[in-house]
């Protein structure tokens, strides 16, 4: 794998992340999640087991513009 197959984009101005997954040959939009606990339950409902596991693996997970877990507005 070339990349991470989960981003978790930067913050929005409103506060919020966008979460897209790779699969399937394209990238999915999950949702906006506005925590943790948004984000593994959009990672479970995307077939992925022990989400909250792979959070901090680089493999798995990008965190992209801003800091890991930081969901605030920009």
């Amino acid at each position: 794998m070339s990349r991470a197959p989960i981003v978790v984009h930067r913050p929005s101005t409103s506060g919020g992340r966008r979460v897209s997954v790779h699969r399937h040959g394209r990238d999915e939009i999950l949702g906006t999640a506005y925590s943790d606990h948004d984000l593994v339950v959009f990672l479970e409902g995307a077939g992925i087991e022990d989400a909250e596991a792979v959070l901090d693996d680089r493999r798995w997970v990008e965190w992209r513009g801003g800091p890991a877990h930081d969901f605030r507005a920009a």
